[in-house]
């Protein structure tokens, strides 16, 4: 939960929060929705990435595509 102890202690008004993890098999569980009751006055992609553990060592064509899709890579 020290992510969650990060958004207490930081101010994210007026910034763009993009989600993205590596999980066990959990995916997300309610990560974002947490993430933004943490940070109300803050943008928050809802469309995160999220990868298993087991195809992180695949995932960059993927996460590249996810980046192009929100405009943050070419």
């Amino acid at each position: 939960m020290i992510l969650y102890t990060f958004f207490d202690e930081h101010d994210f008004s007026g910034k763009t929060i993009v989600p993205f993890n590596t999980h066990g098999g959990s995916r997300f569980s309610d990560t974002i929705g947490t993430i933004a009751g943490l940070e109300p006055d803050a943008v928050v992609i809802e469309d995160g990435f999220t990868v298993s553990r087991n195809n992180v060592h695949e995932a960059e064509p993927d996460i590249i595509r996810w980046l192009e899709d929100l405009g943050y890579a070419k």
